[in-house]
């Protein structure tokens, strides 16, 4: 007689949250499939960040993987299978890389600061997960790499992220050559912004994350958000939107009260507004 499923025997979730007061940790649970960016695994990335932007209760997000490897980028298994397709697999390879690209952006639209904490190797678009977060802490240990000019298949859509992230000619280096690069040279080009000796790259992560959430959330929101209208537009255009902004901001209670703060020597009571 066949024996009831046990629980144990259920399929592990691929992305595993967990809140630390007011930061959530999106972990990337794929280890034995070195975190490959699976469709499945790109879904739940981008829901969660979706429950996150809603959520009050978060004010800063860690993204960090089980495992040895951060993220090997996309799961070339899985687009390999469907060249049985009758069109050898374009429309779908079209849609994967559609919304992985969306995942991304939601990253960059989250209006909460989003850091990648990486413990190990980030290449392809795991190396476009790190680039897309506004802040990165590593472990000494990792490495990060658009090797995709290796297999024929050039890093096009990691490169987006790379290229608003390092100077040109470093990041046409690592996507010309596809070899990676230590976290020491990393952090010099402006990938990453701390390295940290390996095994305490969470807590590191986190107590940034902490650090950031004890700020003003509205002014937080405001702030990543007009970081990344500004930084596509030319220089008189984004001081114009800049002034706009700081115009705004200074009508907020959080501002009078930040203000307010400073000259009276206390400490601020935000009201996220």
């Amino acid at each position: 007689m066949a024996q009831p499923s046990r629980a144990s025997d259920a399929p592990l979730p691929i992305l595993l949250r967990e809140d630390v007061g007011s930061v959530a940790m999106l972990t990337l649970n794929r280890p034995a499939a070195r975190n490959s960016l699976s469709e499945g695994l790109i879904g739940e990335l981008h829901s969660a960040l979706d429950a996150i932007a809603d959520d009050s209760a978060v004010r800063a997000v860690v993204i960090t993987a089980n495992g040895t490897v951060f993220s090997a980028g996309h799961d070339l298994k899985e687009l390999t299978a469907r060249r049985a397709d009758a069109d050898r697999g374009r429309a779908y390879f079209a849609h994967m890389m559609s919304i992985c690209s969306a995942m991304m952006q939601a990253i960059v639209r989250l209006p909460k600061p989003t850091i990648a904490c990486v413990q190990g190797v980030a290449t392809a678009a795991g190396c476009q997960l790190v680039a897309s977060c506004d802040l990165a802490v590593a472990s000494e240990q990792a490495s990060f790499a658009t090797p995709g000019v290796d297999i024929g298949l050039f890093c096009s859509t990691p490169m987006v992220a790379l290229s608003r992230n390092v100077p040109r000619k470093q990041a046409m280096e690592m996507l010309l050559t596809g070899e990676p690069i230590n976290a020491a040279r990393a952090r010099e080009i402006g990938l990453i912004n701390r390295i940290v000796a390996h095994g305490t790259e969470r807590d590191a992560a986190i107590a940034l994350a902490q650090q950031v959430a004890r700020k003003s959330a509205h002014t937080i929101k405001l702030g990543k958000e007009a970081f990344y209208r500004q930084a596509e537009m030319n220089l008189t255009d984004a001081y114009r939107f800049a002034a706009e902004v700081m115009a705004e901001n200074m009508m907020a209670r959080d501002a009078e009260e930040g203000i307010g703060a400073f000259i009276e020597k206390r400490a601020p009571s935000w009201r996220d507004c």
